[in-house]
């Protein structure tokens, strides 16, 4: 859905940036408290595993906020529904800086998680308006950067200012970060910018509900769902065993990083010169990397390589799945799909988070974990298969990406 404008707009739109000053608040703020969790846990007396449901919590505020706040700004102009919720994000973050008990802390936390699902929703609409057609998978790329920078910067800079000044500083700090992604949002994203025709939500609803959308969710939930079963225990993996020491463990999660943002760009790339075949690629690539690291663990600097080749195989996968949902939704319900499937992305790691609990559980051991997850992205292979068979005997869907699109 573009604007007449889009042809005559710079390459790369200051809007774009906006978007992903946005991006990278939100990825901070739903990560590094990972890294602060001792500190909360301490401060507010509550055991280290009721600290971690605040990792749970926001999860499940995403995946909870996402449908409402999307039908609830359905009918705004866009630019308006990404400022409101830029607002509720910098408005959350300050509240859990100031809570003063857990169970606060934990109601501010969701309400932050509120905004979440929908900023990334609405945004990638947005940022595909904001470039040609052939652009629009490179411009989600660009947005979703963000989020990669949050993890190789933003996490490690706001742990440390947990630890030095206690927790409270780091909420603060991201909510200065939400007060300058306002203003950057407010100054650049044009108010011409796709505003959305007045619809019904449960048409849009029902849209949603076709086979195709869902098949999409589907393969996001998959999709991503490997990556995070090995990445969520990438620590013991790297120190019990691979071998290394536990201050090794930060400089080899830069290299996951650094794997994120080229991973994350590339795809972009891919998807917008043929979206099935980097949806495809990229999936059996991550299913490949996967199976090839559980072979390497043992080997230091393999292990090194194939934690960045994780990184990048793992999120050269967003922008081709992001557009894929996005092409199987119609009209108005692309926001919501777009919204859900952000939601997908979240579902998909706590998926992960659990096939790799639950592989450690039974006793197959960290070593197995990379080799149980690679049956994750492989499904989501199955599931893509299958998607494009039906498609065979669909009408073409609304929104076109590309010859394969």
């Amino acid at each position: 859905m573009n604007t007449p404008l889009a042809a005559t707009r710079p390459r790369t739109p200051p809007a774009l940036y906006a978007l992903t000053a946005g991006a990278f608040g939100i990825g901070v703020t739903e990560f590094v408290i990972m890294g602060i969790l001792l500190e909360v846990g301490t401060d507010l007396g509550v055991s280290i595993p009721a600290a971690g449901l605040l990792i749970s919590g926001y999860a499940l505020g995403v995946l909870i906020g996402a449908p409402v706040m999307t039908v609830l700004t359905g009918r705004w102009p866009r630019k308006t529904a990404l400022l409101a919720l830029m607002g509720i994000f910098t408005l959350g973050n300050l509240a859990c800086a100031l809570a003063p008990n857990y169970e606060l802390l934990m109601a501010a936390r969701v309400l932050t998680a509120f905004a979440h699902g929908t900023f990334f929703g609405v945004g990638s609409i947005v940022a595909t308006s904001l470039v040609p057609p052939d652009r629009r998978a490179s411009a989600i790329a660009i947005m979703f950067t963000g989020l990669t920078v949050a993890t190789i910067l933003g996490v490690p800079f706001g742990t440390w200012l947990g630890q030095a000044f206690g927790w409270r500083a780091t909420f603060l700090a991201v909510t200065a970060i939400g007060v300058v992604a306002l203003a950057v949002l407010a100054r650049y994203v044009p108010r011409e910018t796709a505003p959305p025709e007045p619809g019904d939500w449960r048409a849009d609803l029902r849209a949603l509900a076709r086979g195709p959308v869902l098949l999409g969710l589907l393969t996001t939930v998959l999709g991503f769902g490997g990556m995070f079963a090995v990445f969520t225990y990438i620590a013991p993996i790297l120190t019990r065993v691979t071998g290394f020491g536990e201050a090794a463990v930060s400089p080899i999660l830069l290299v996951f990083g650094a794997g994120l943002v080229a991973g994350n760009l590339v795809g972009g790339r891919l998807a917008d010169r043929r979206l099935v075949p980097a949806l495809l690629g990229s999936l059996a690539l991550l299913v490949v990397v996967l199976v090839l690291m559980g072979f390497a663990l043992h080997s230091r600097w393999l292990t090194v390589v194939f934690v960045g080749l994780l990184g990048f195989a793992a999120f050269a996968t967003v922008p081709p799945l992001q557009l894929w949902v996005l092409s199987k939704a119609e009209g108005a319900g692309q926001s919501l799909a777009s919204s859900f499937n952000i939601g997908a992305f979240n579902l998909g790691n706590a998926l992960g988070a659990w096939l790799g609990g639950w592989t450690i559980d039974r006793g197959l051991g960290l070593e197995s974990l990379a080799w149980v997850a690679a049956l994750v992205p492989l499904a989501a292979l199955l599931v893509a298969g299958w998607a494009l068979h039906q498609d065979r005997r669909a009408p073409a869907p609304v929104l076109c990406v590309g010859e394969d699109g």
